[in-house]
């Protein structure tokens, strides 16, 4: 497996869930590609989408808590082992090896949270369907679209277009980021805050 691989059929092949679509949320629009909320859902999980690798100690305990309350048939060991897989940089979801005894922590903390109380998540306005057949351009065209319908822009619709330009290797700019949402330079520099920006270059130092 290169570095680049993901070692996702180590999850497949123990049913864990890491894609959940809104349970309680309603869609305002439905169509063939996927769904509009007009006022955006908090309730789309939709782990390891991207190329994009977990960085930081924070990321992975947020991935680890969104497993955690997607699986709740987990037992404390079962949950361990998969915390073992995600946080092994050999398998290719963070770009680094977290030390045993701080995995161990940090999967007590996240067992002892309450399952009832969804993780943090971001918000999502448009959301498409897996294997909806579109390219980026269209993917892209659609958010554009979606966003000015519901005259909003957000942190997360700036962070969306990252990660869809990563996939597609494209360098991530500013420019190209006003231009798919179809909105001045200066309106993404006032959303982008310290978070995003980080997460900008490590995305570009990864192509």
């Amino acid at each position: 497996m290169s570095q680049f691989e993901r070692a996702i059929d180590l999850l497949n092949r123990r049913h864990i869930v890491y894609r959940q679509l809104p349970v309680d949320d309603s869609e305002s629009q439905k169509f063939d590609w996927g769904w509009y909320y007009e006022d955006g859902t908090y309730a789309c999980y939709d782990l390891f989408r991207s190329k994009a690798k977990i960085t930081t100690y924070k990321s992975l305990k947020w991935h680890l808590l969104v497993l955690w309350y997607l699986n709740p048939q987990l037992n404390p060991d079962d949950f361990e082992a998969v915390a073992k897989i995600i946080s092994n940089r050999q398998y290719g979801f963070t770009s680094f090896t977290l030390p045993e005894q701080i995995l161990k922590h940090m999967v007590y903390e996240v067992s002892m949270l309450d399952l009832e109380e969804p993780p943090k998540n971001k918000l999502r306005i448009v959301i498409f369907k897996i294997g909806a057949g579109l390219t980026l351009p269209e993917k892209l065209s659609i958010v554009g679209q979606m966003i000015g319908r519901s005259k909003k822009i957000s942190s997360d619709d700036i962070y969306a277009c990252m990660i869809d330009l990563h996939d597609n290797d494209e360098k991530i700019t500013i420019g190209r980021i006003s231009v798919l949402l179809d909105v001045s330079s200066r309106t993404i520099h006032r959303h982008m805050c310290e978070e995003l920006k980080r997460e900008k270059e490590l995305l570009n130092q990864q192509l």
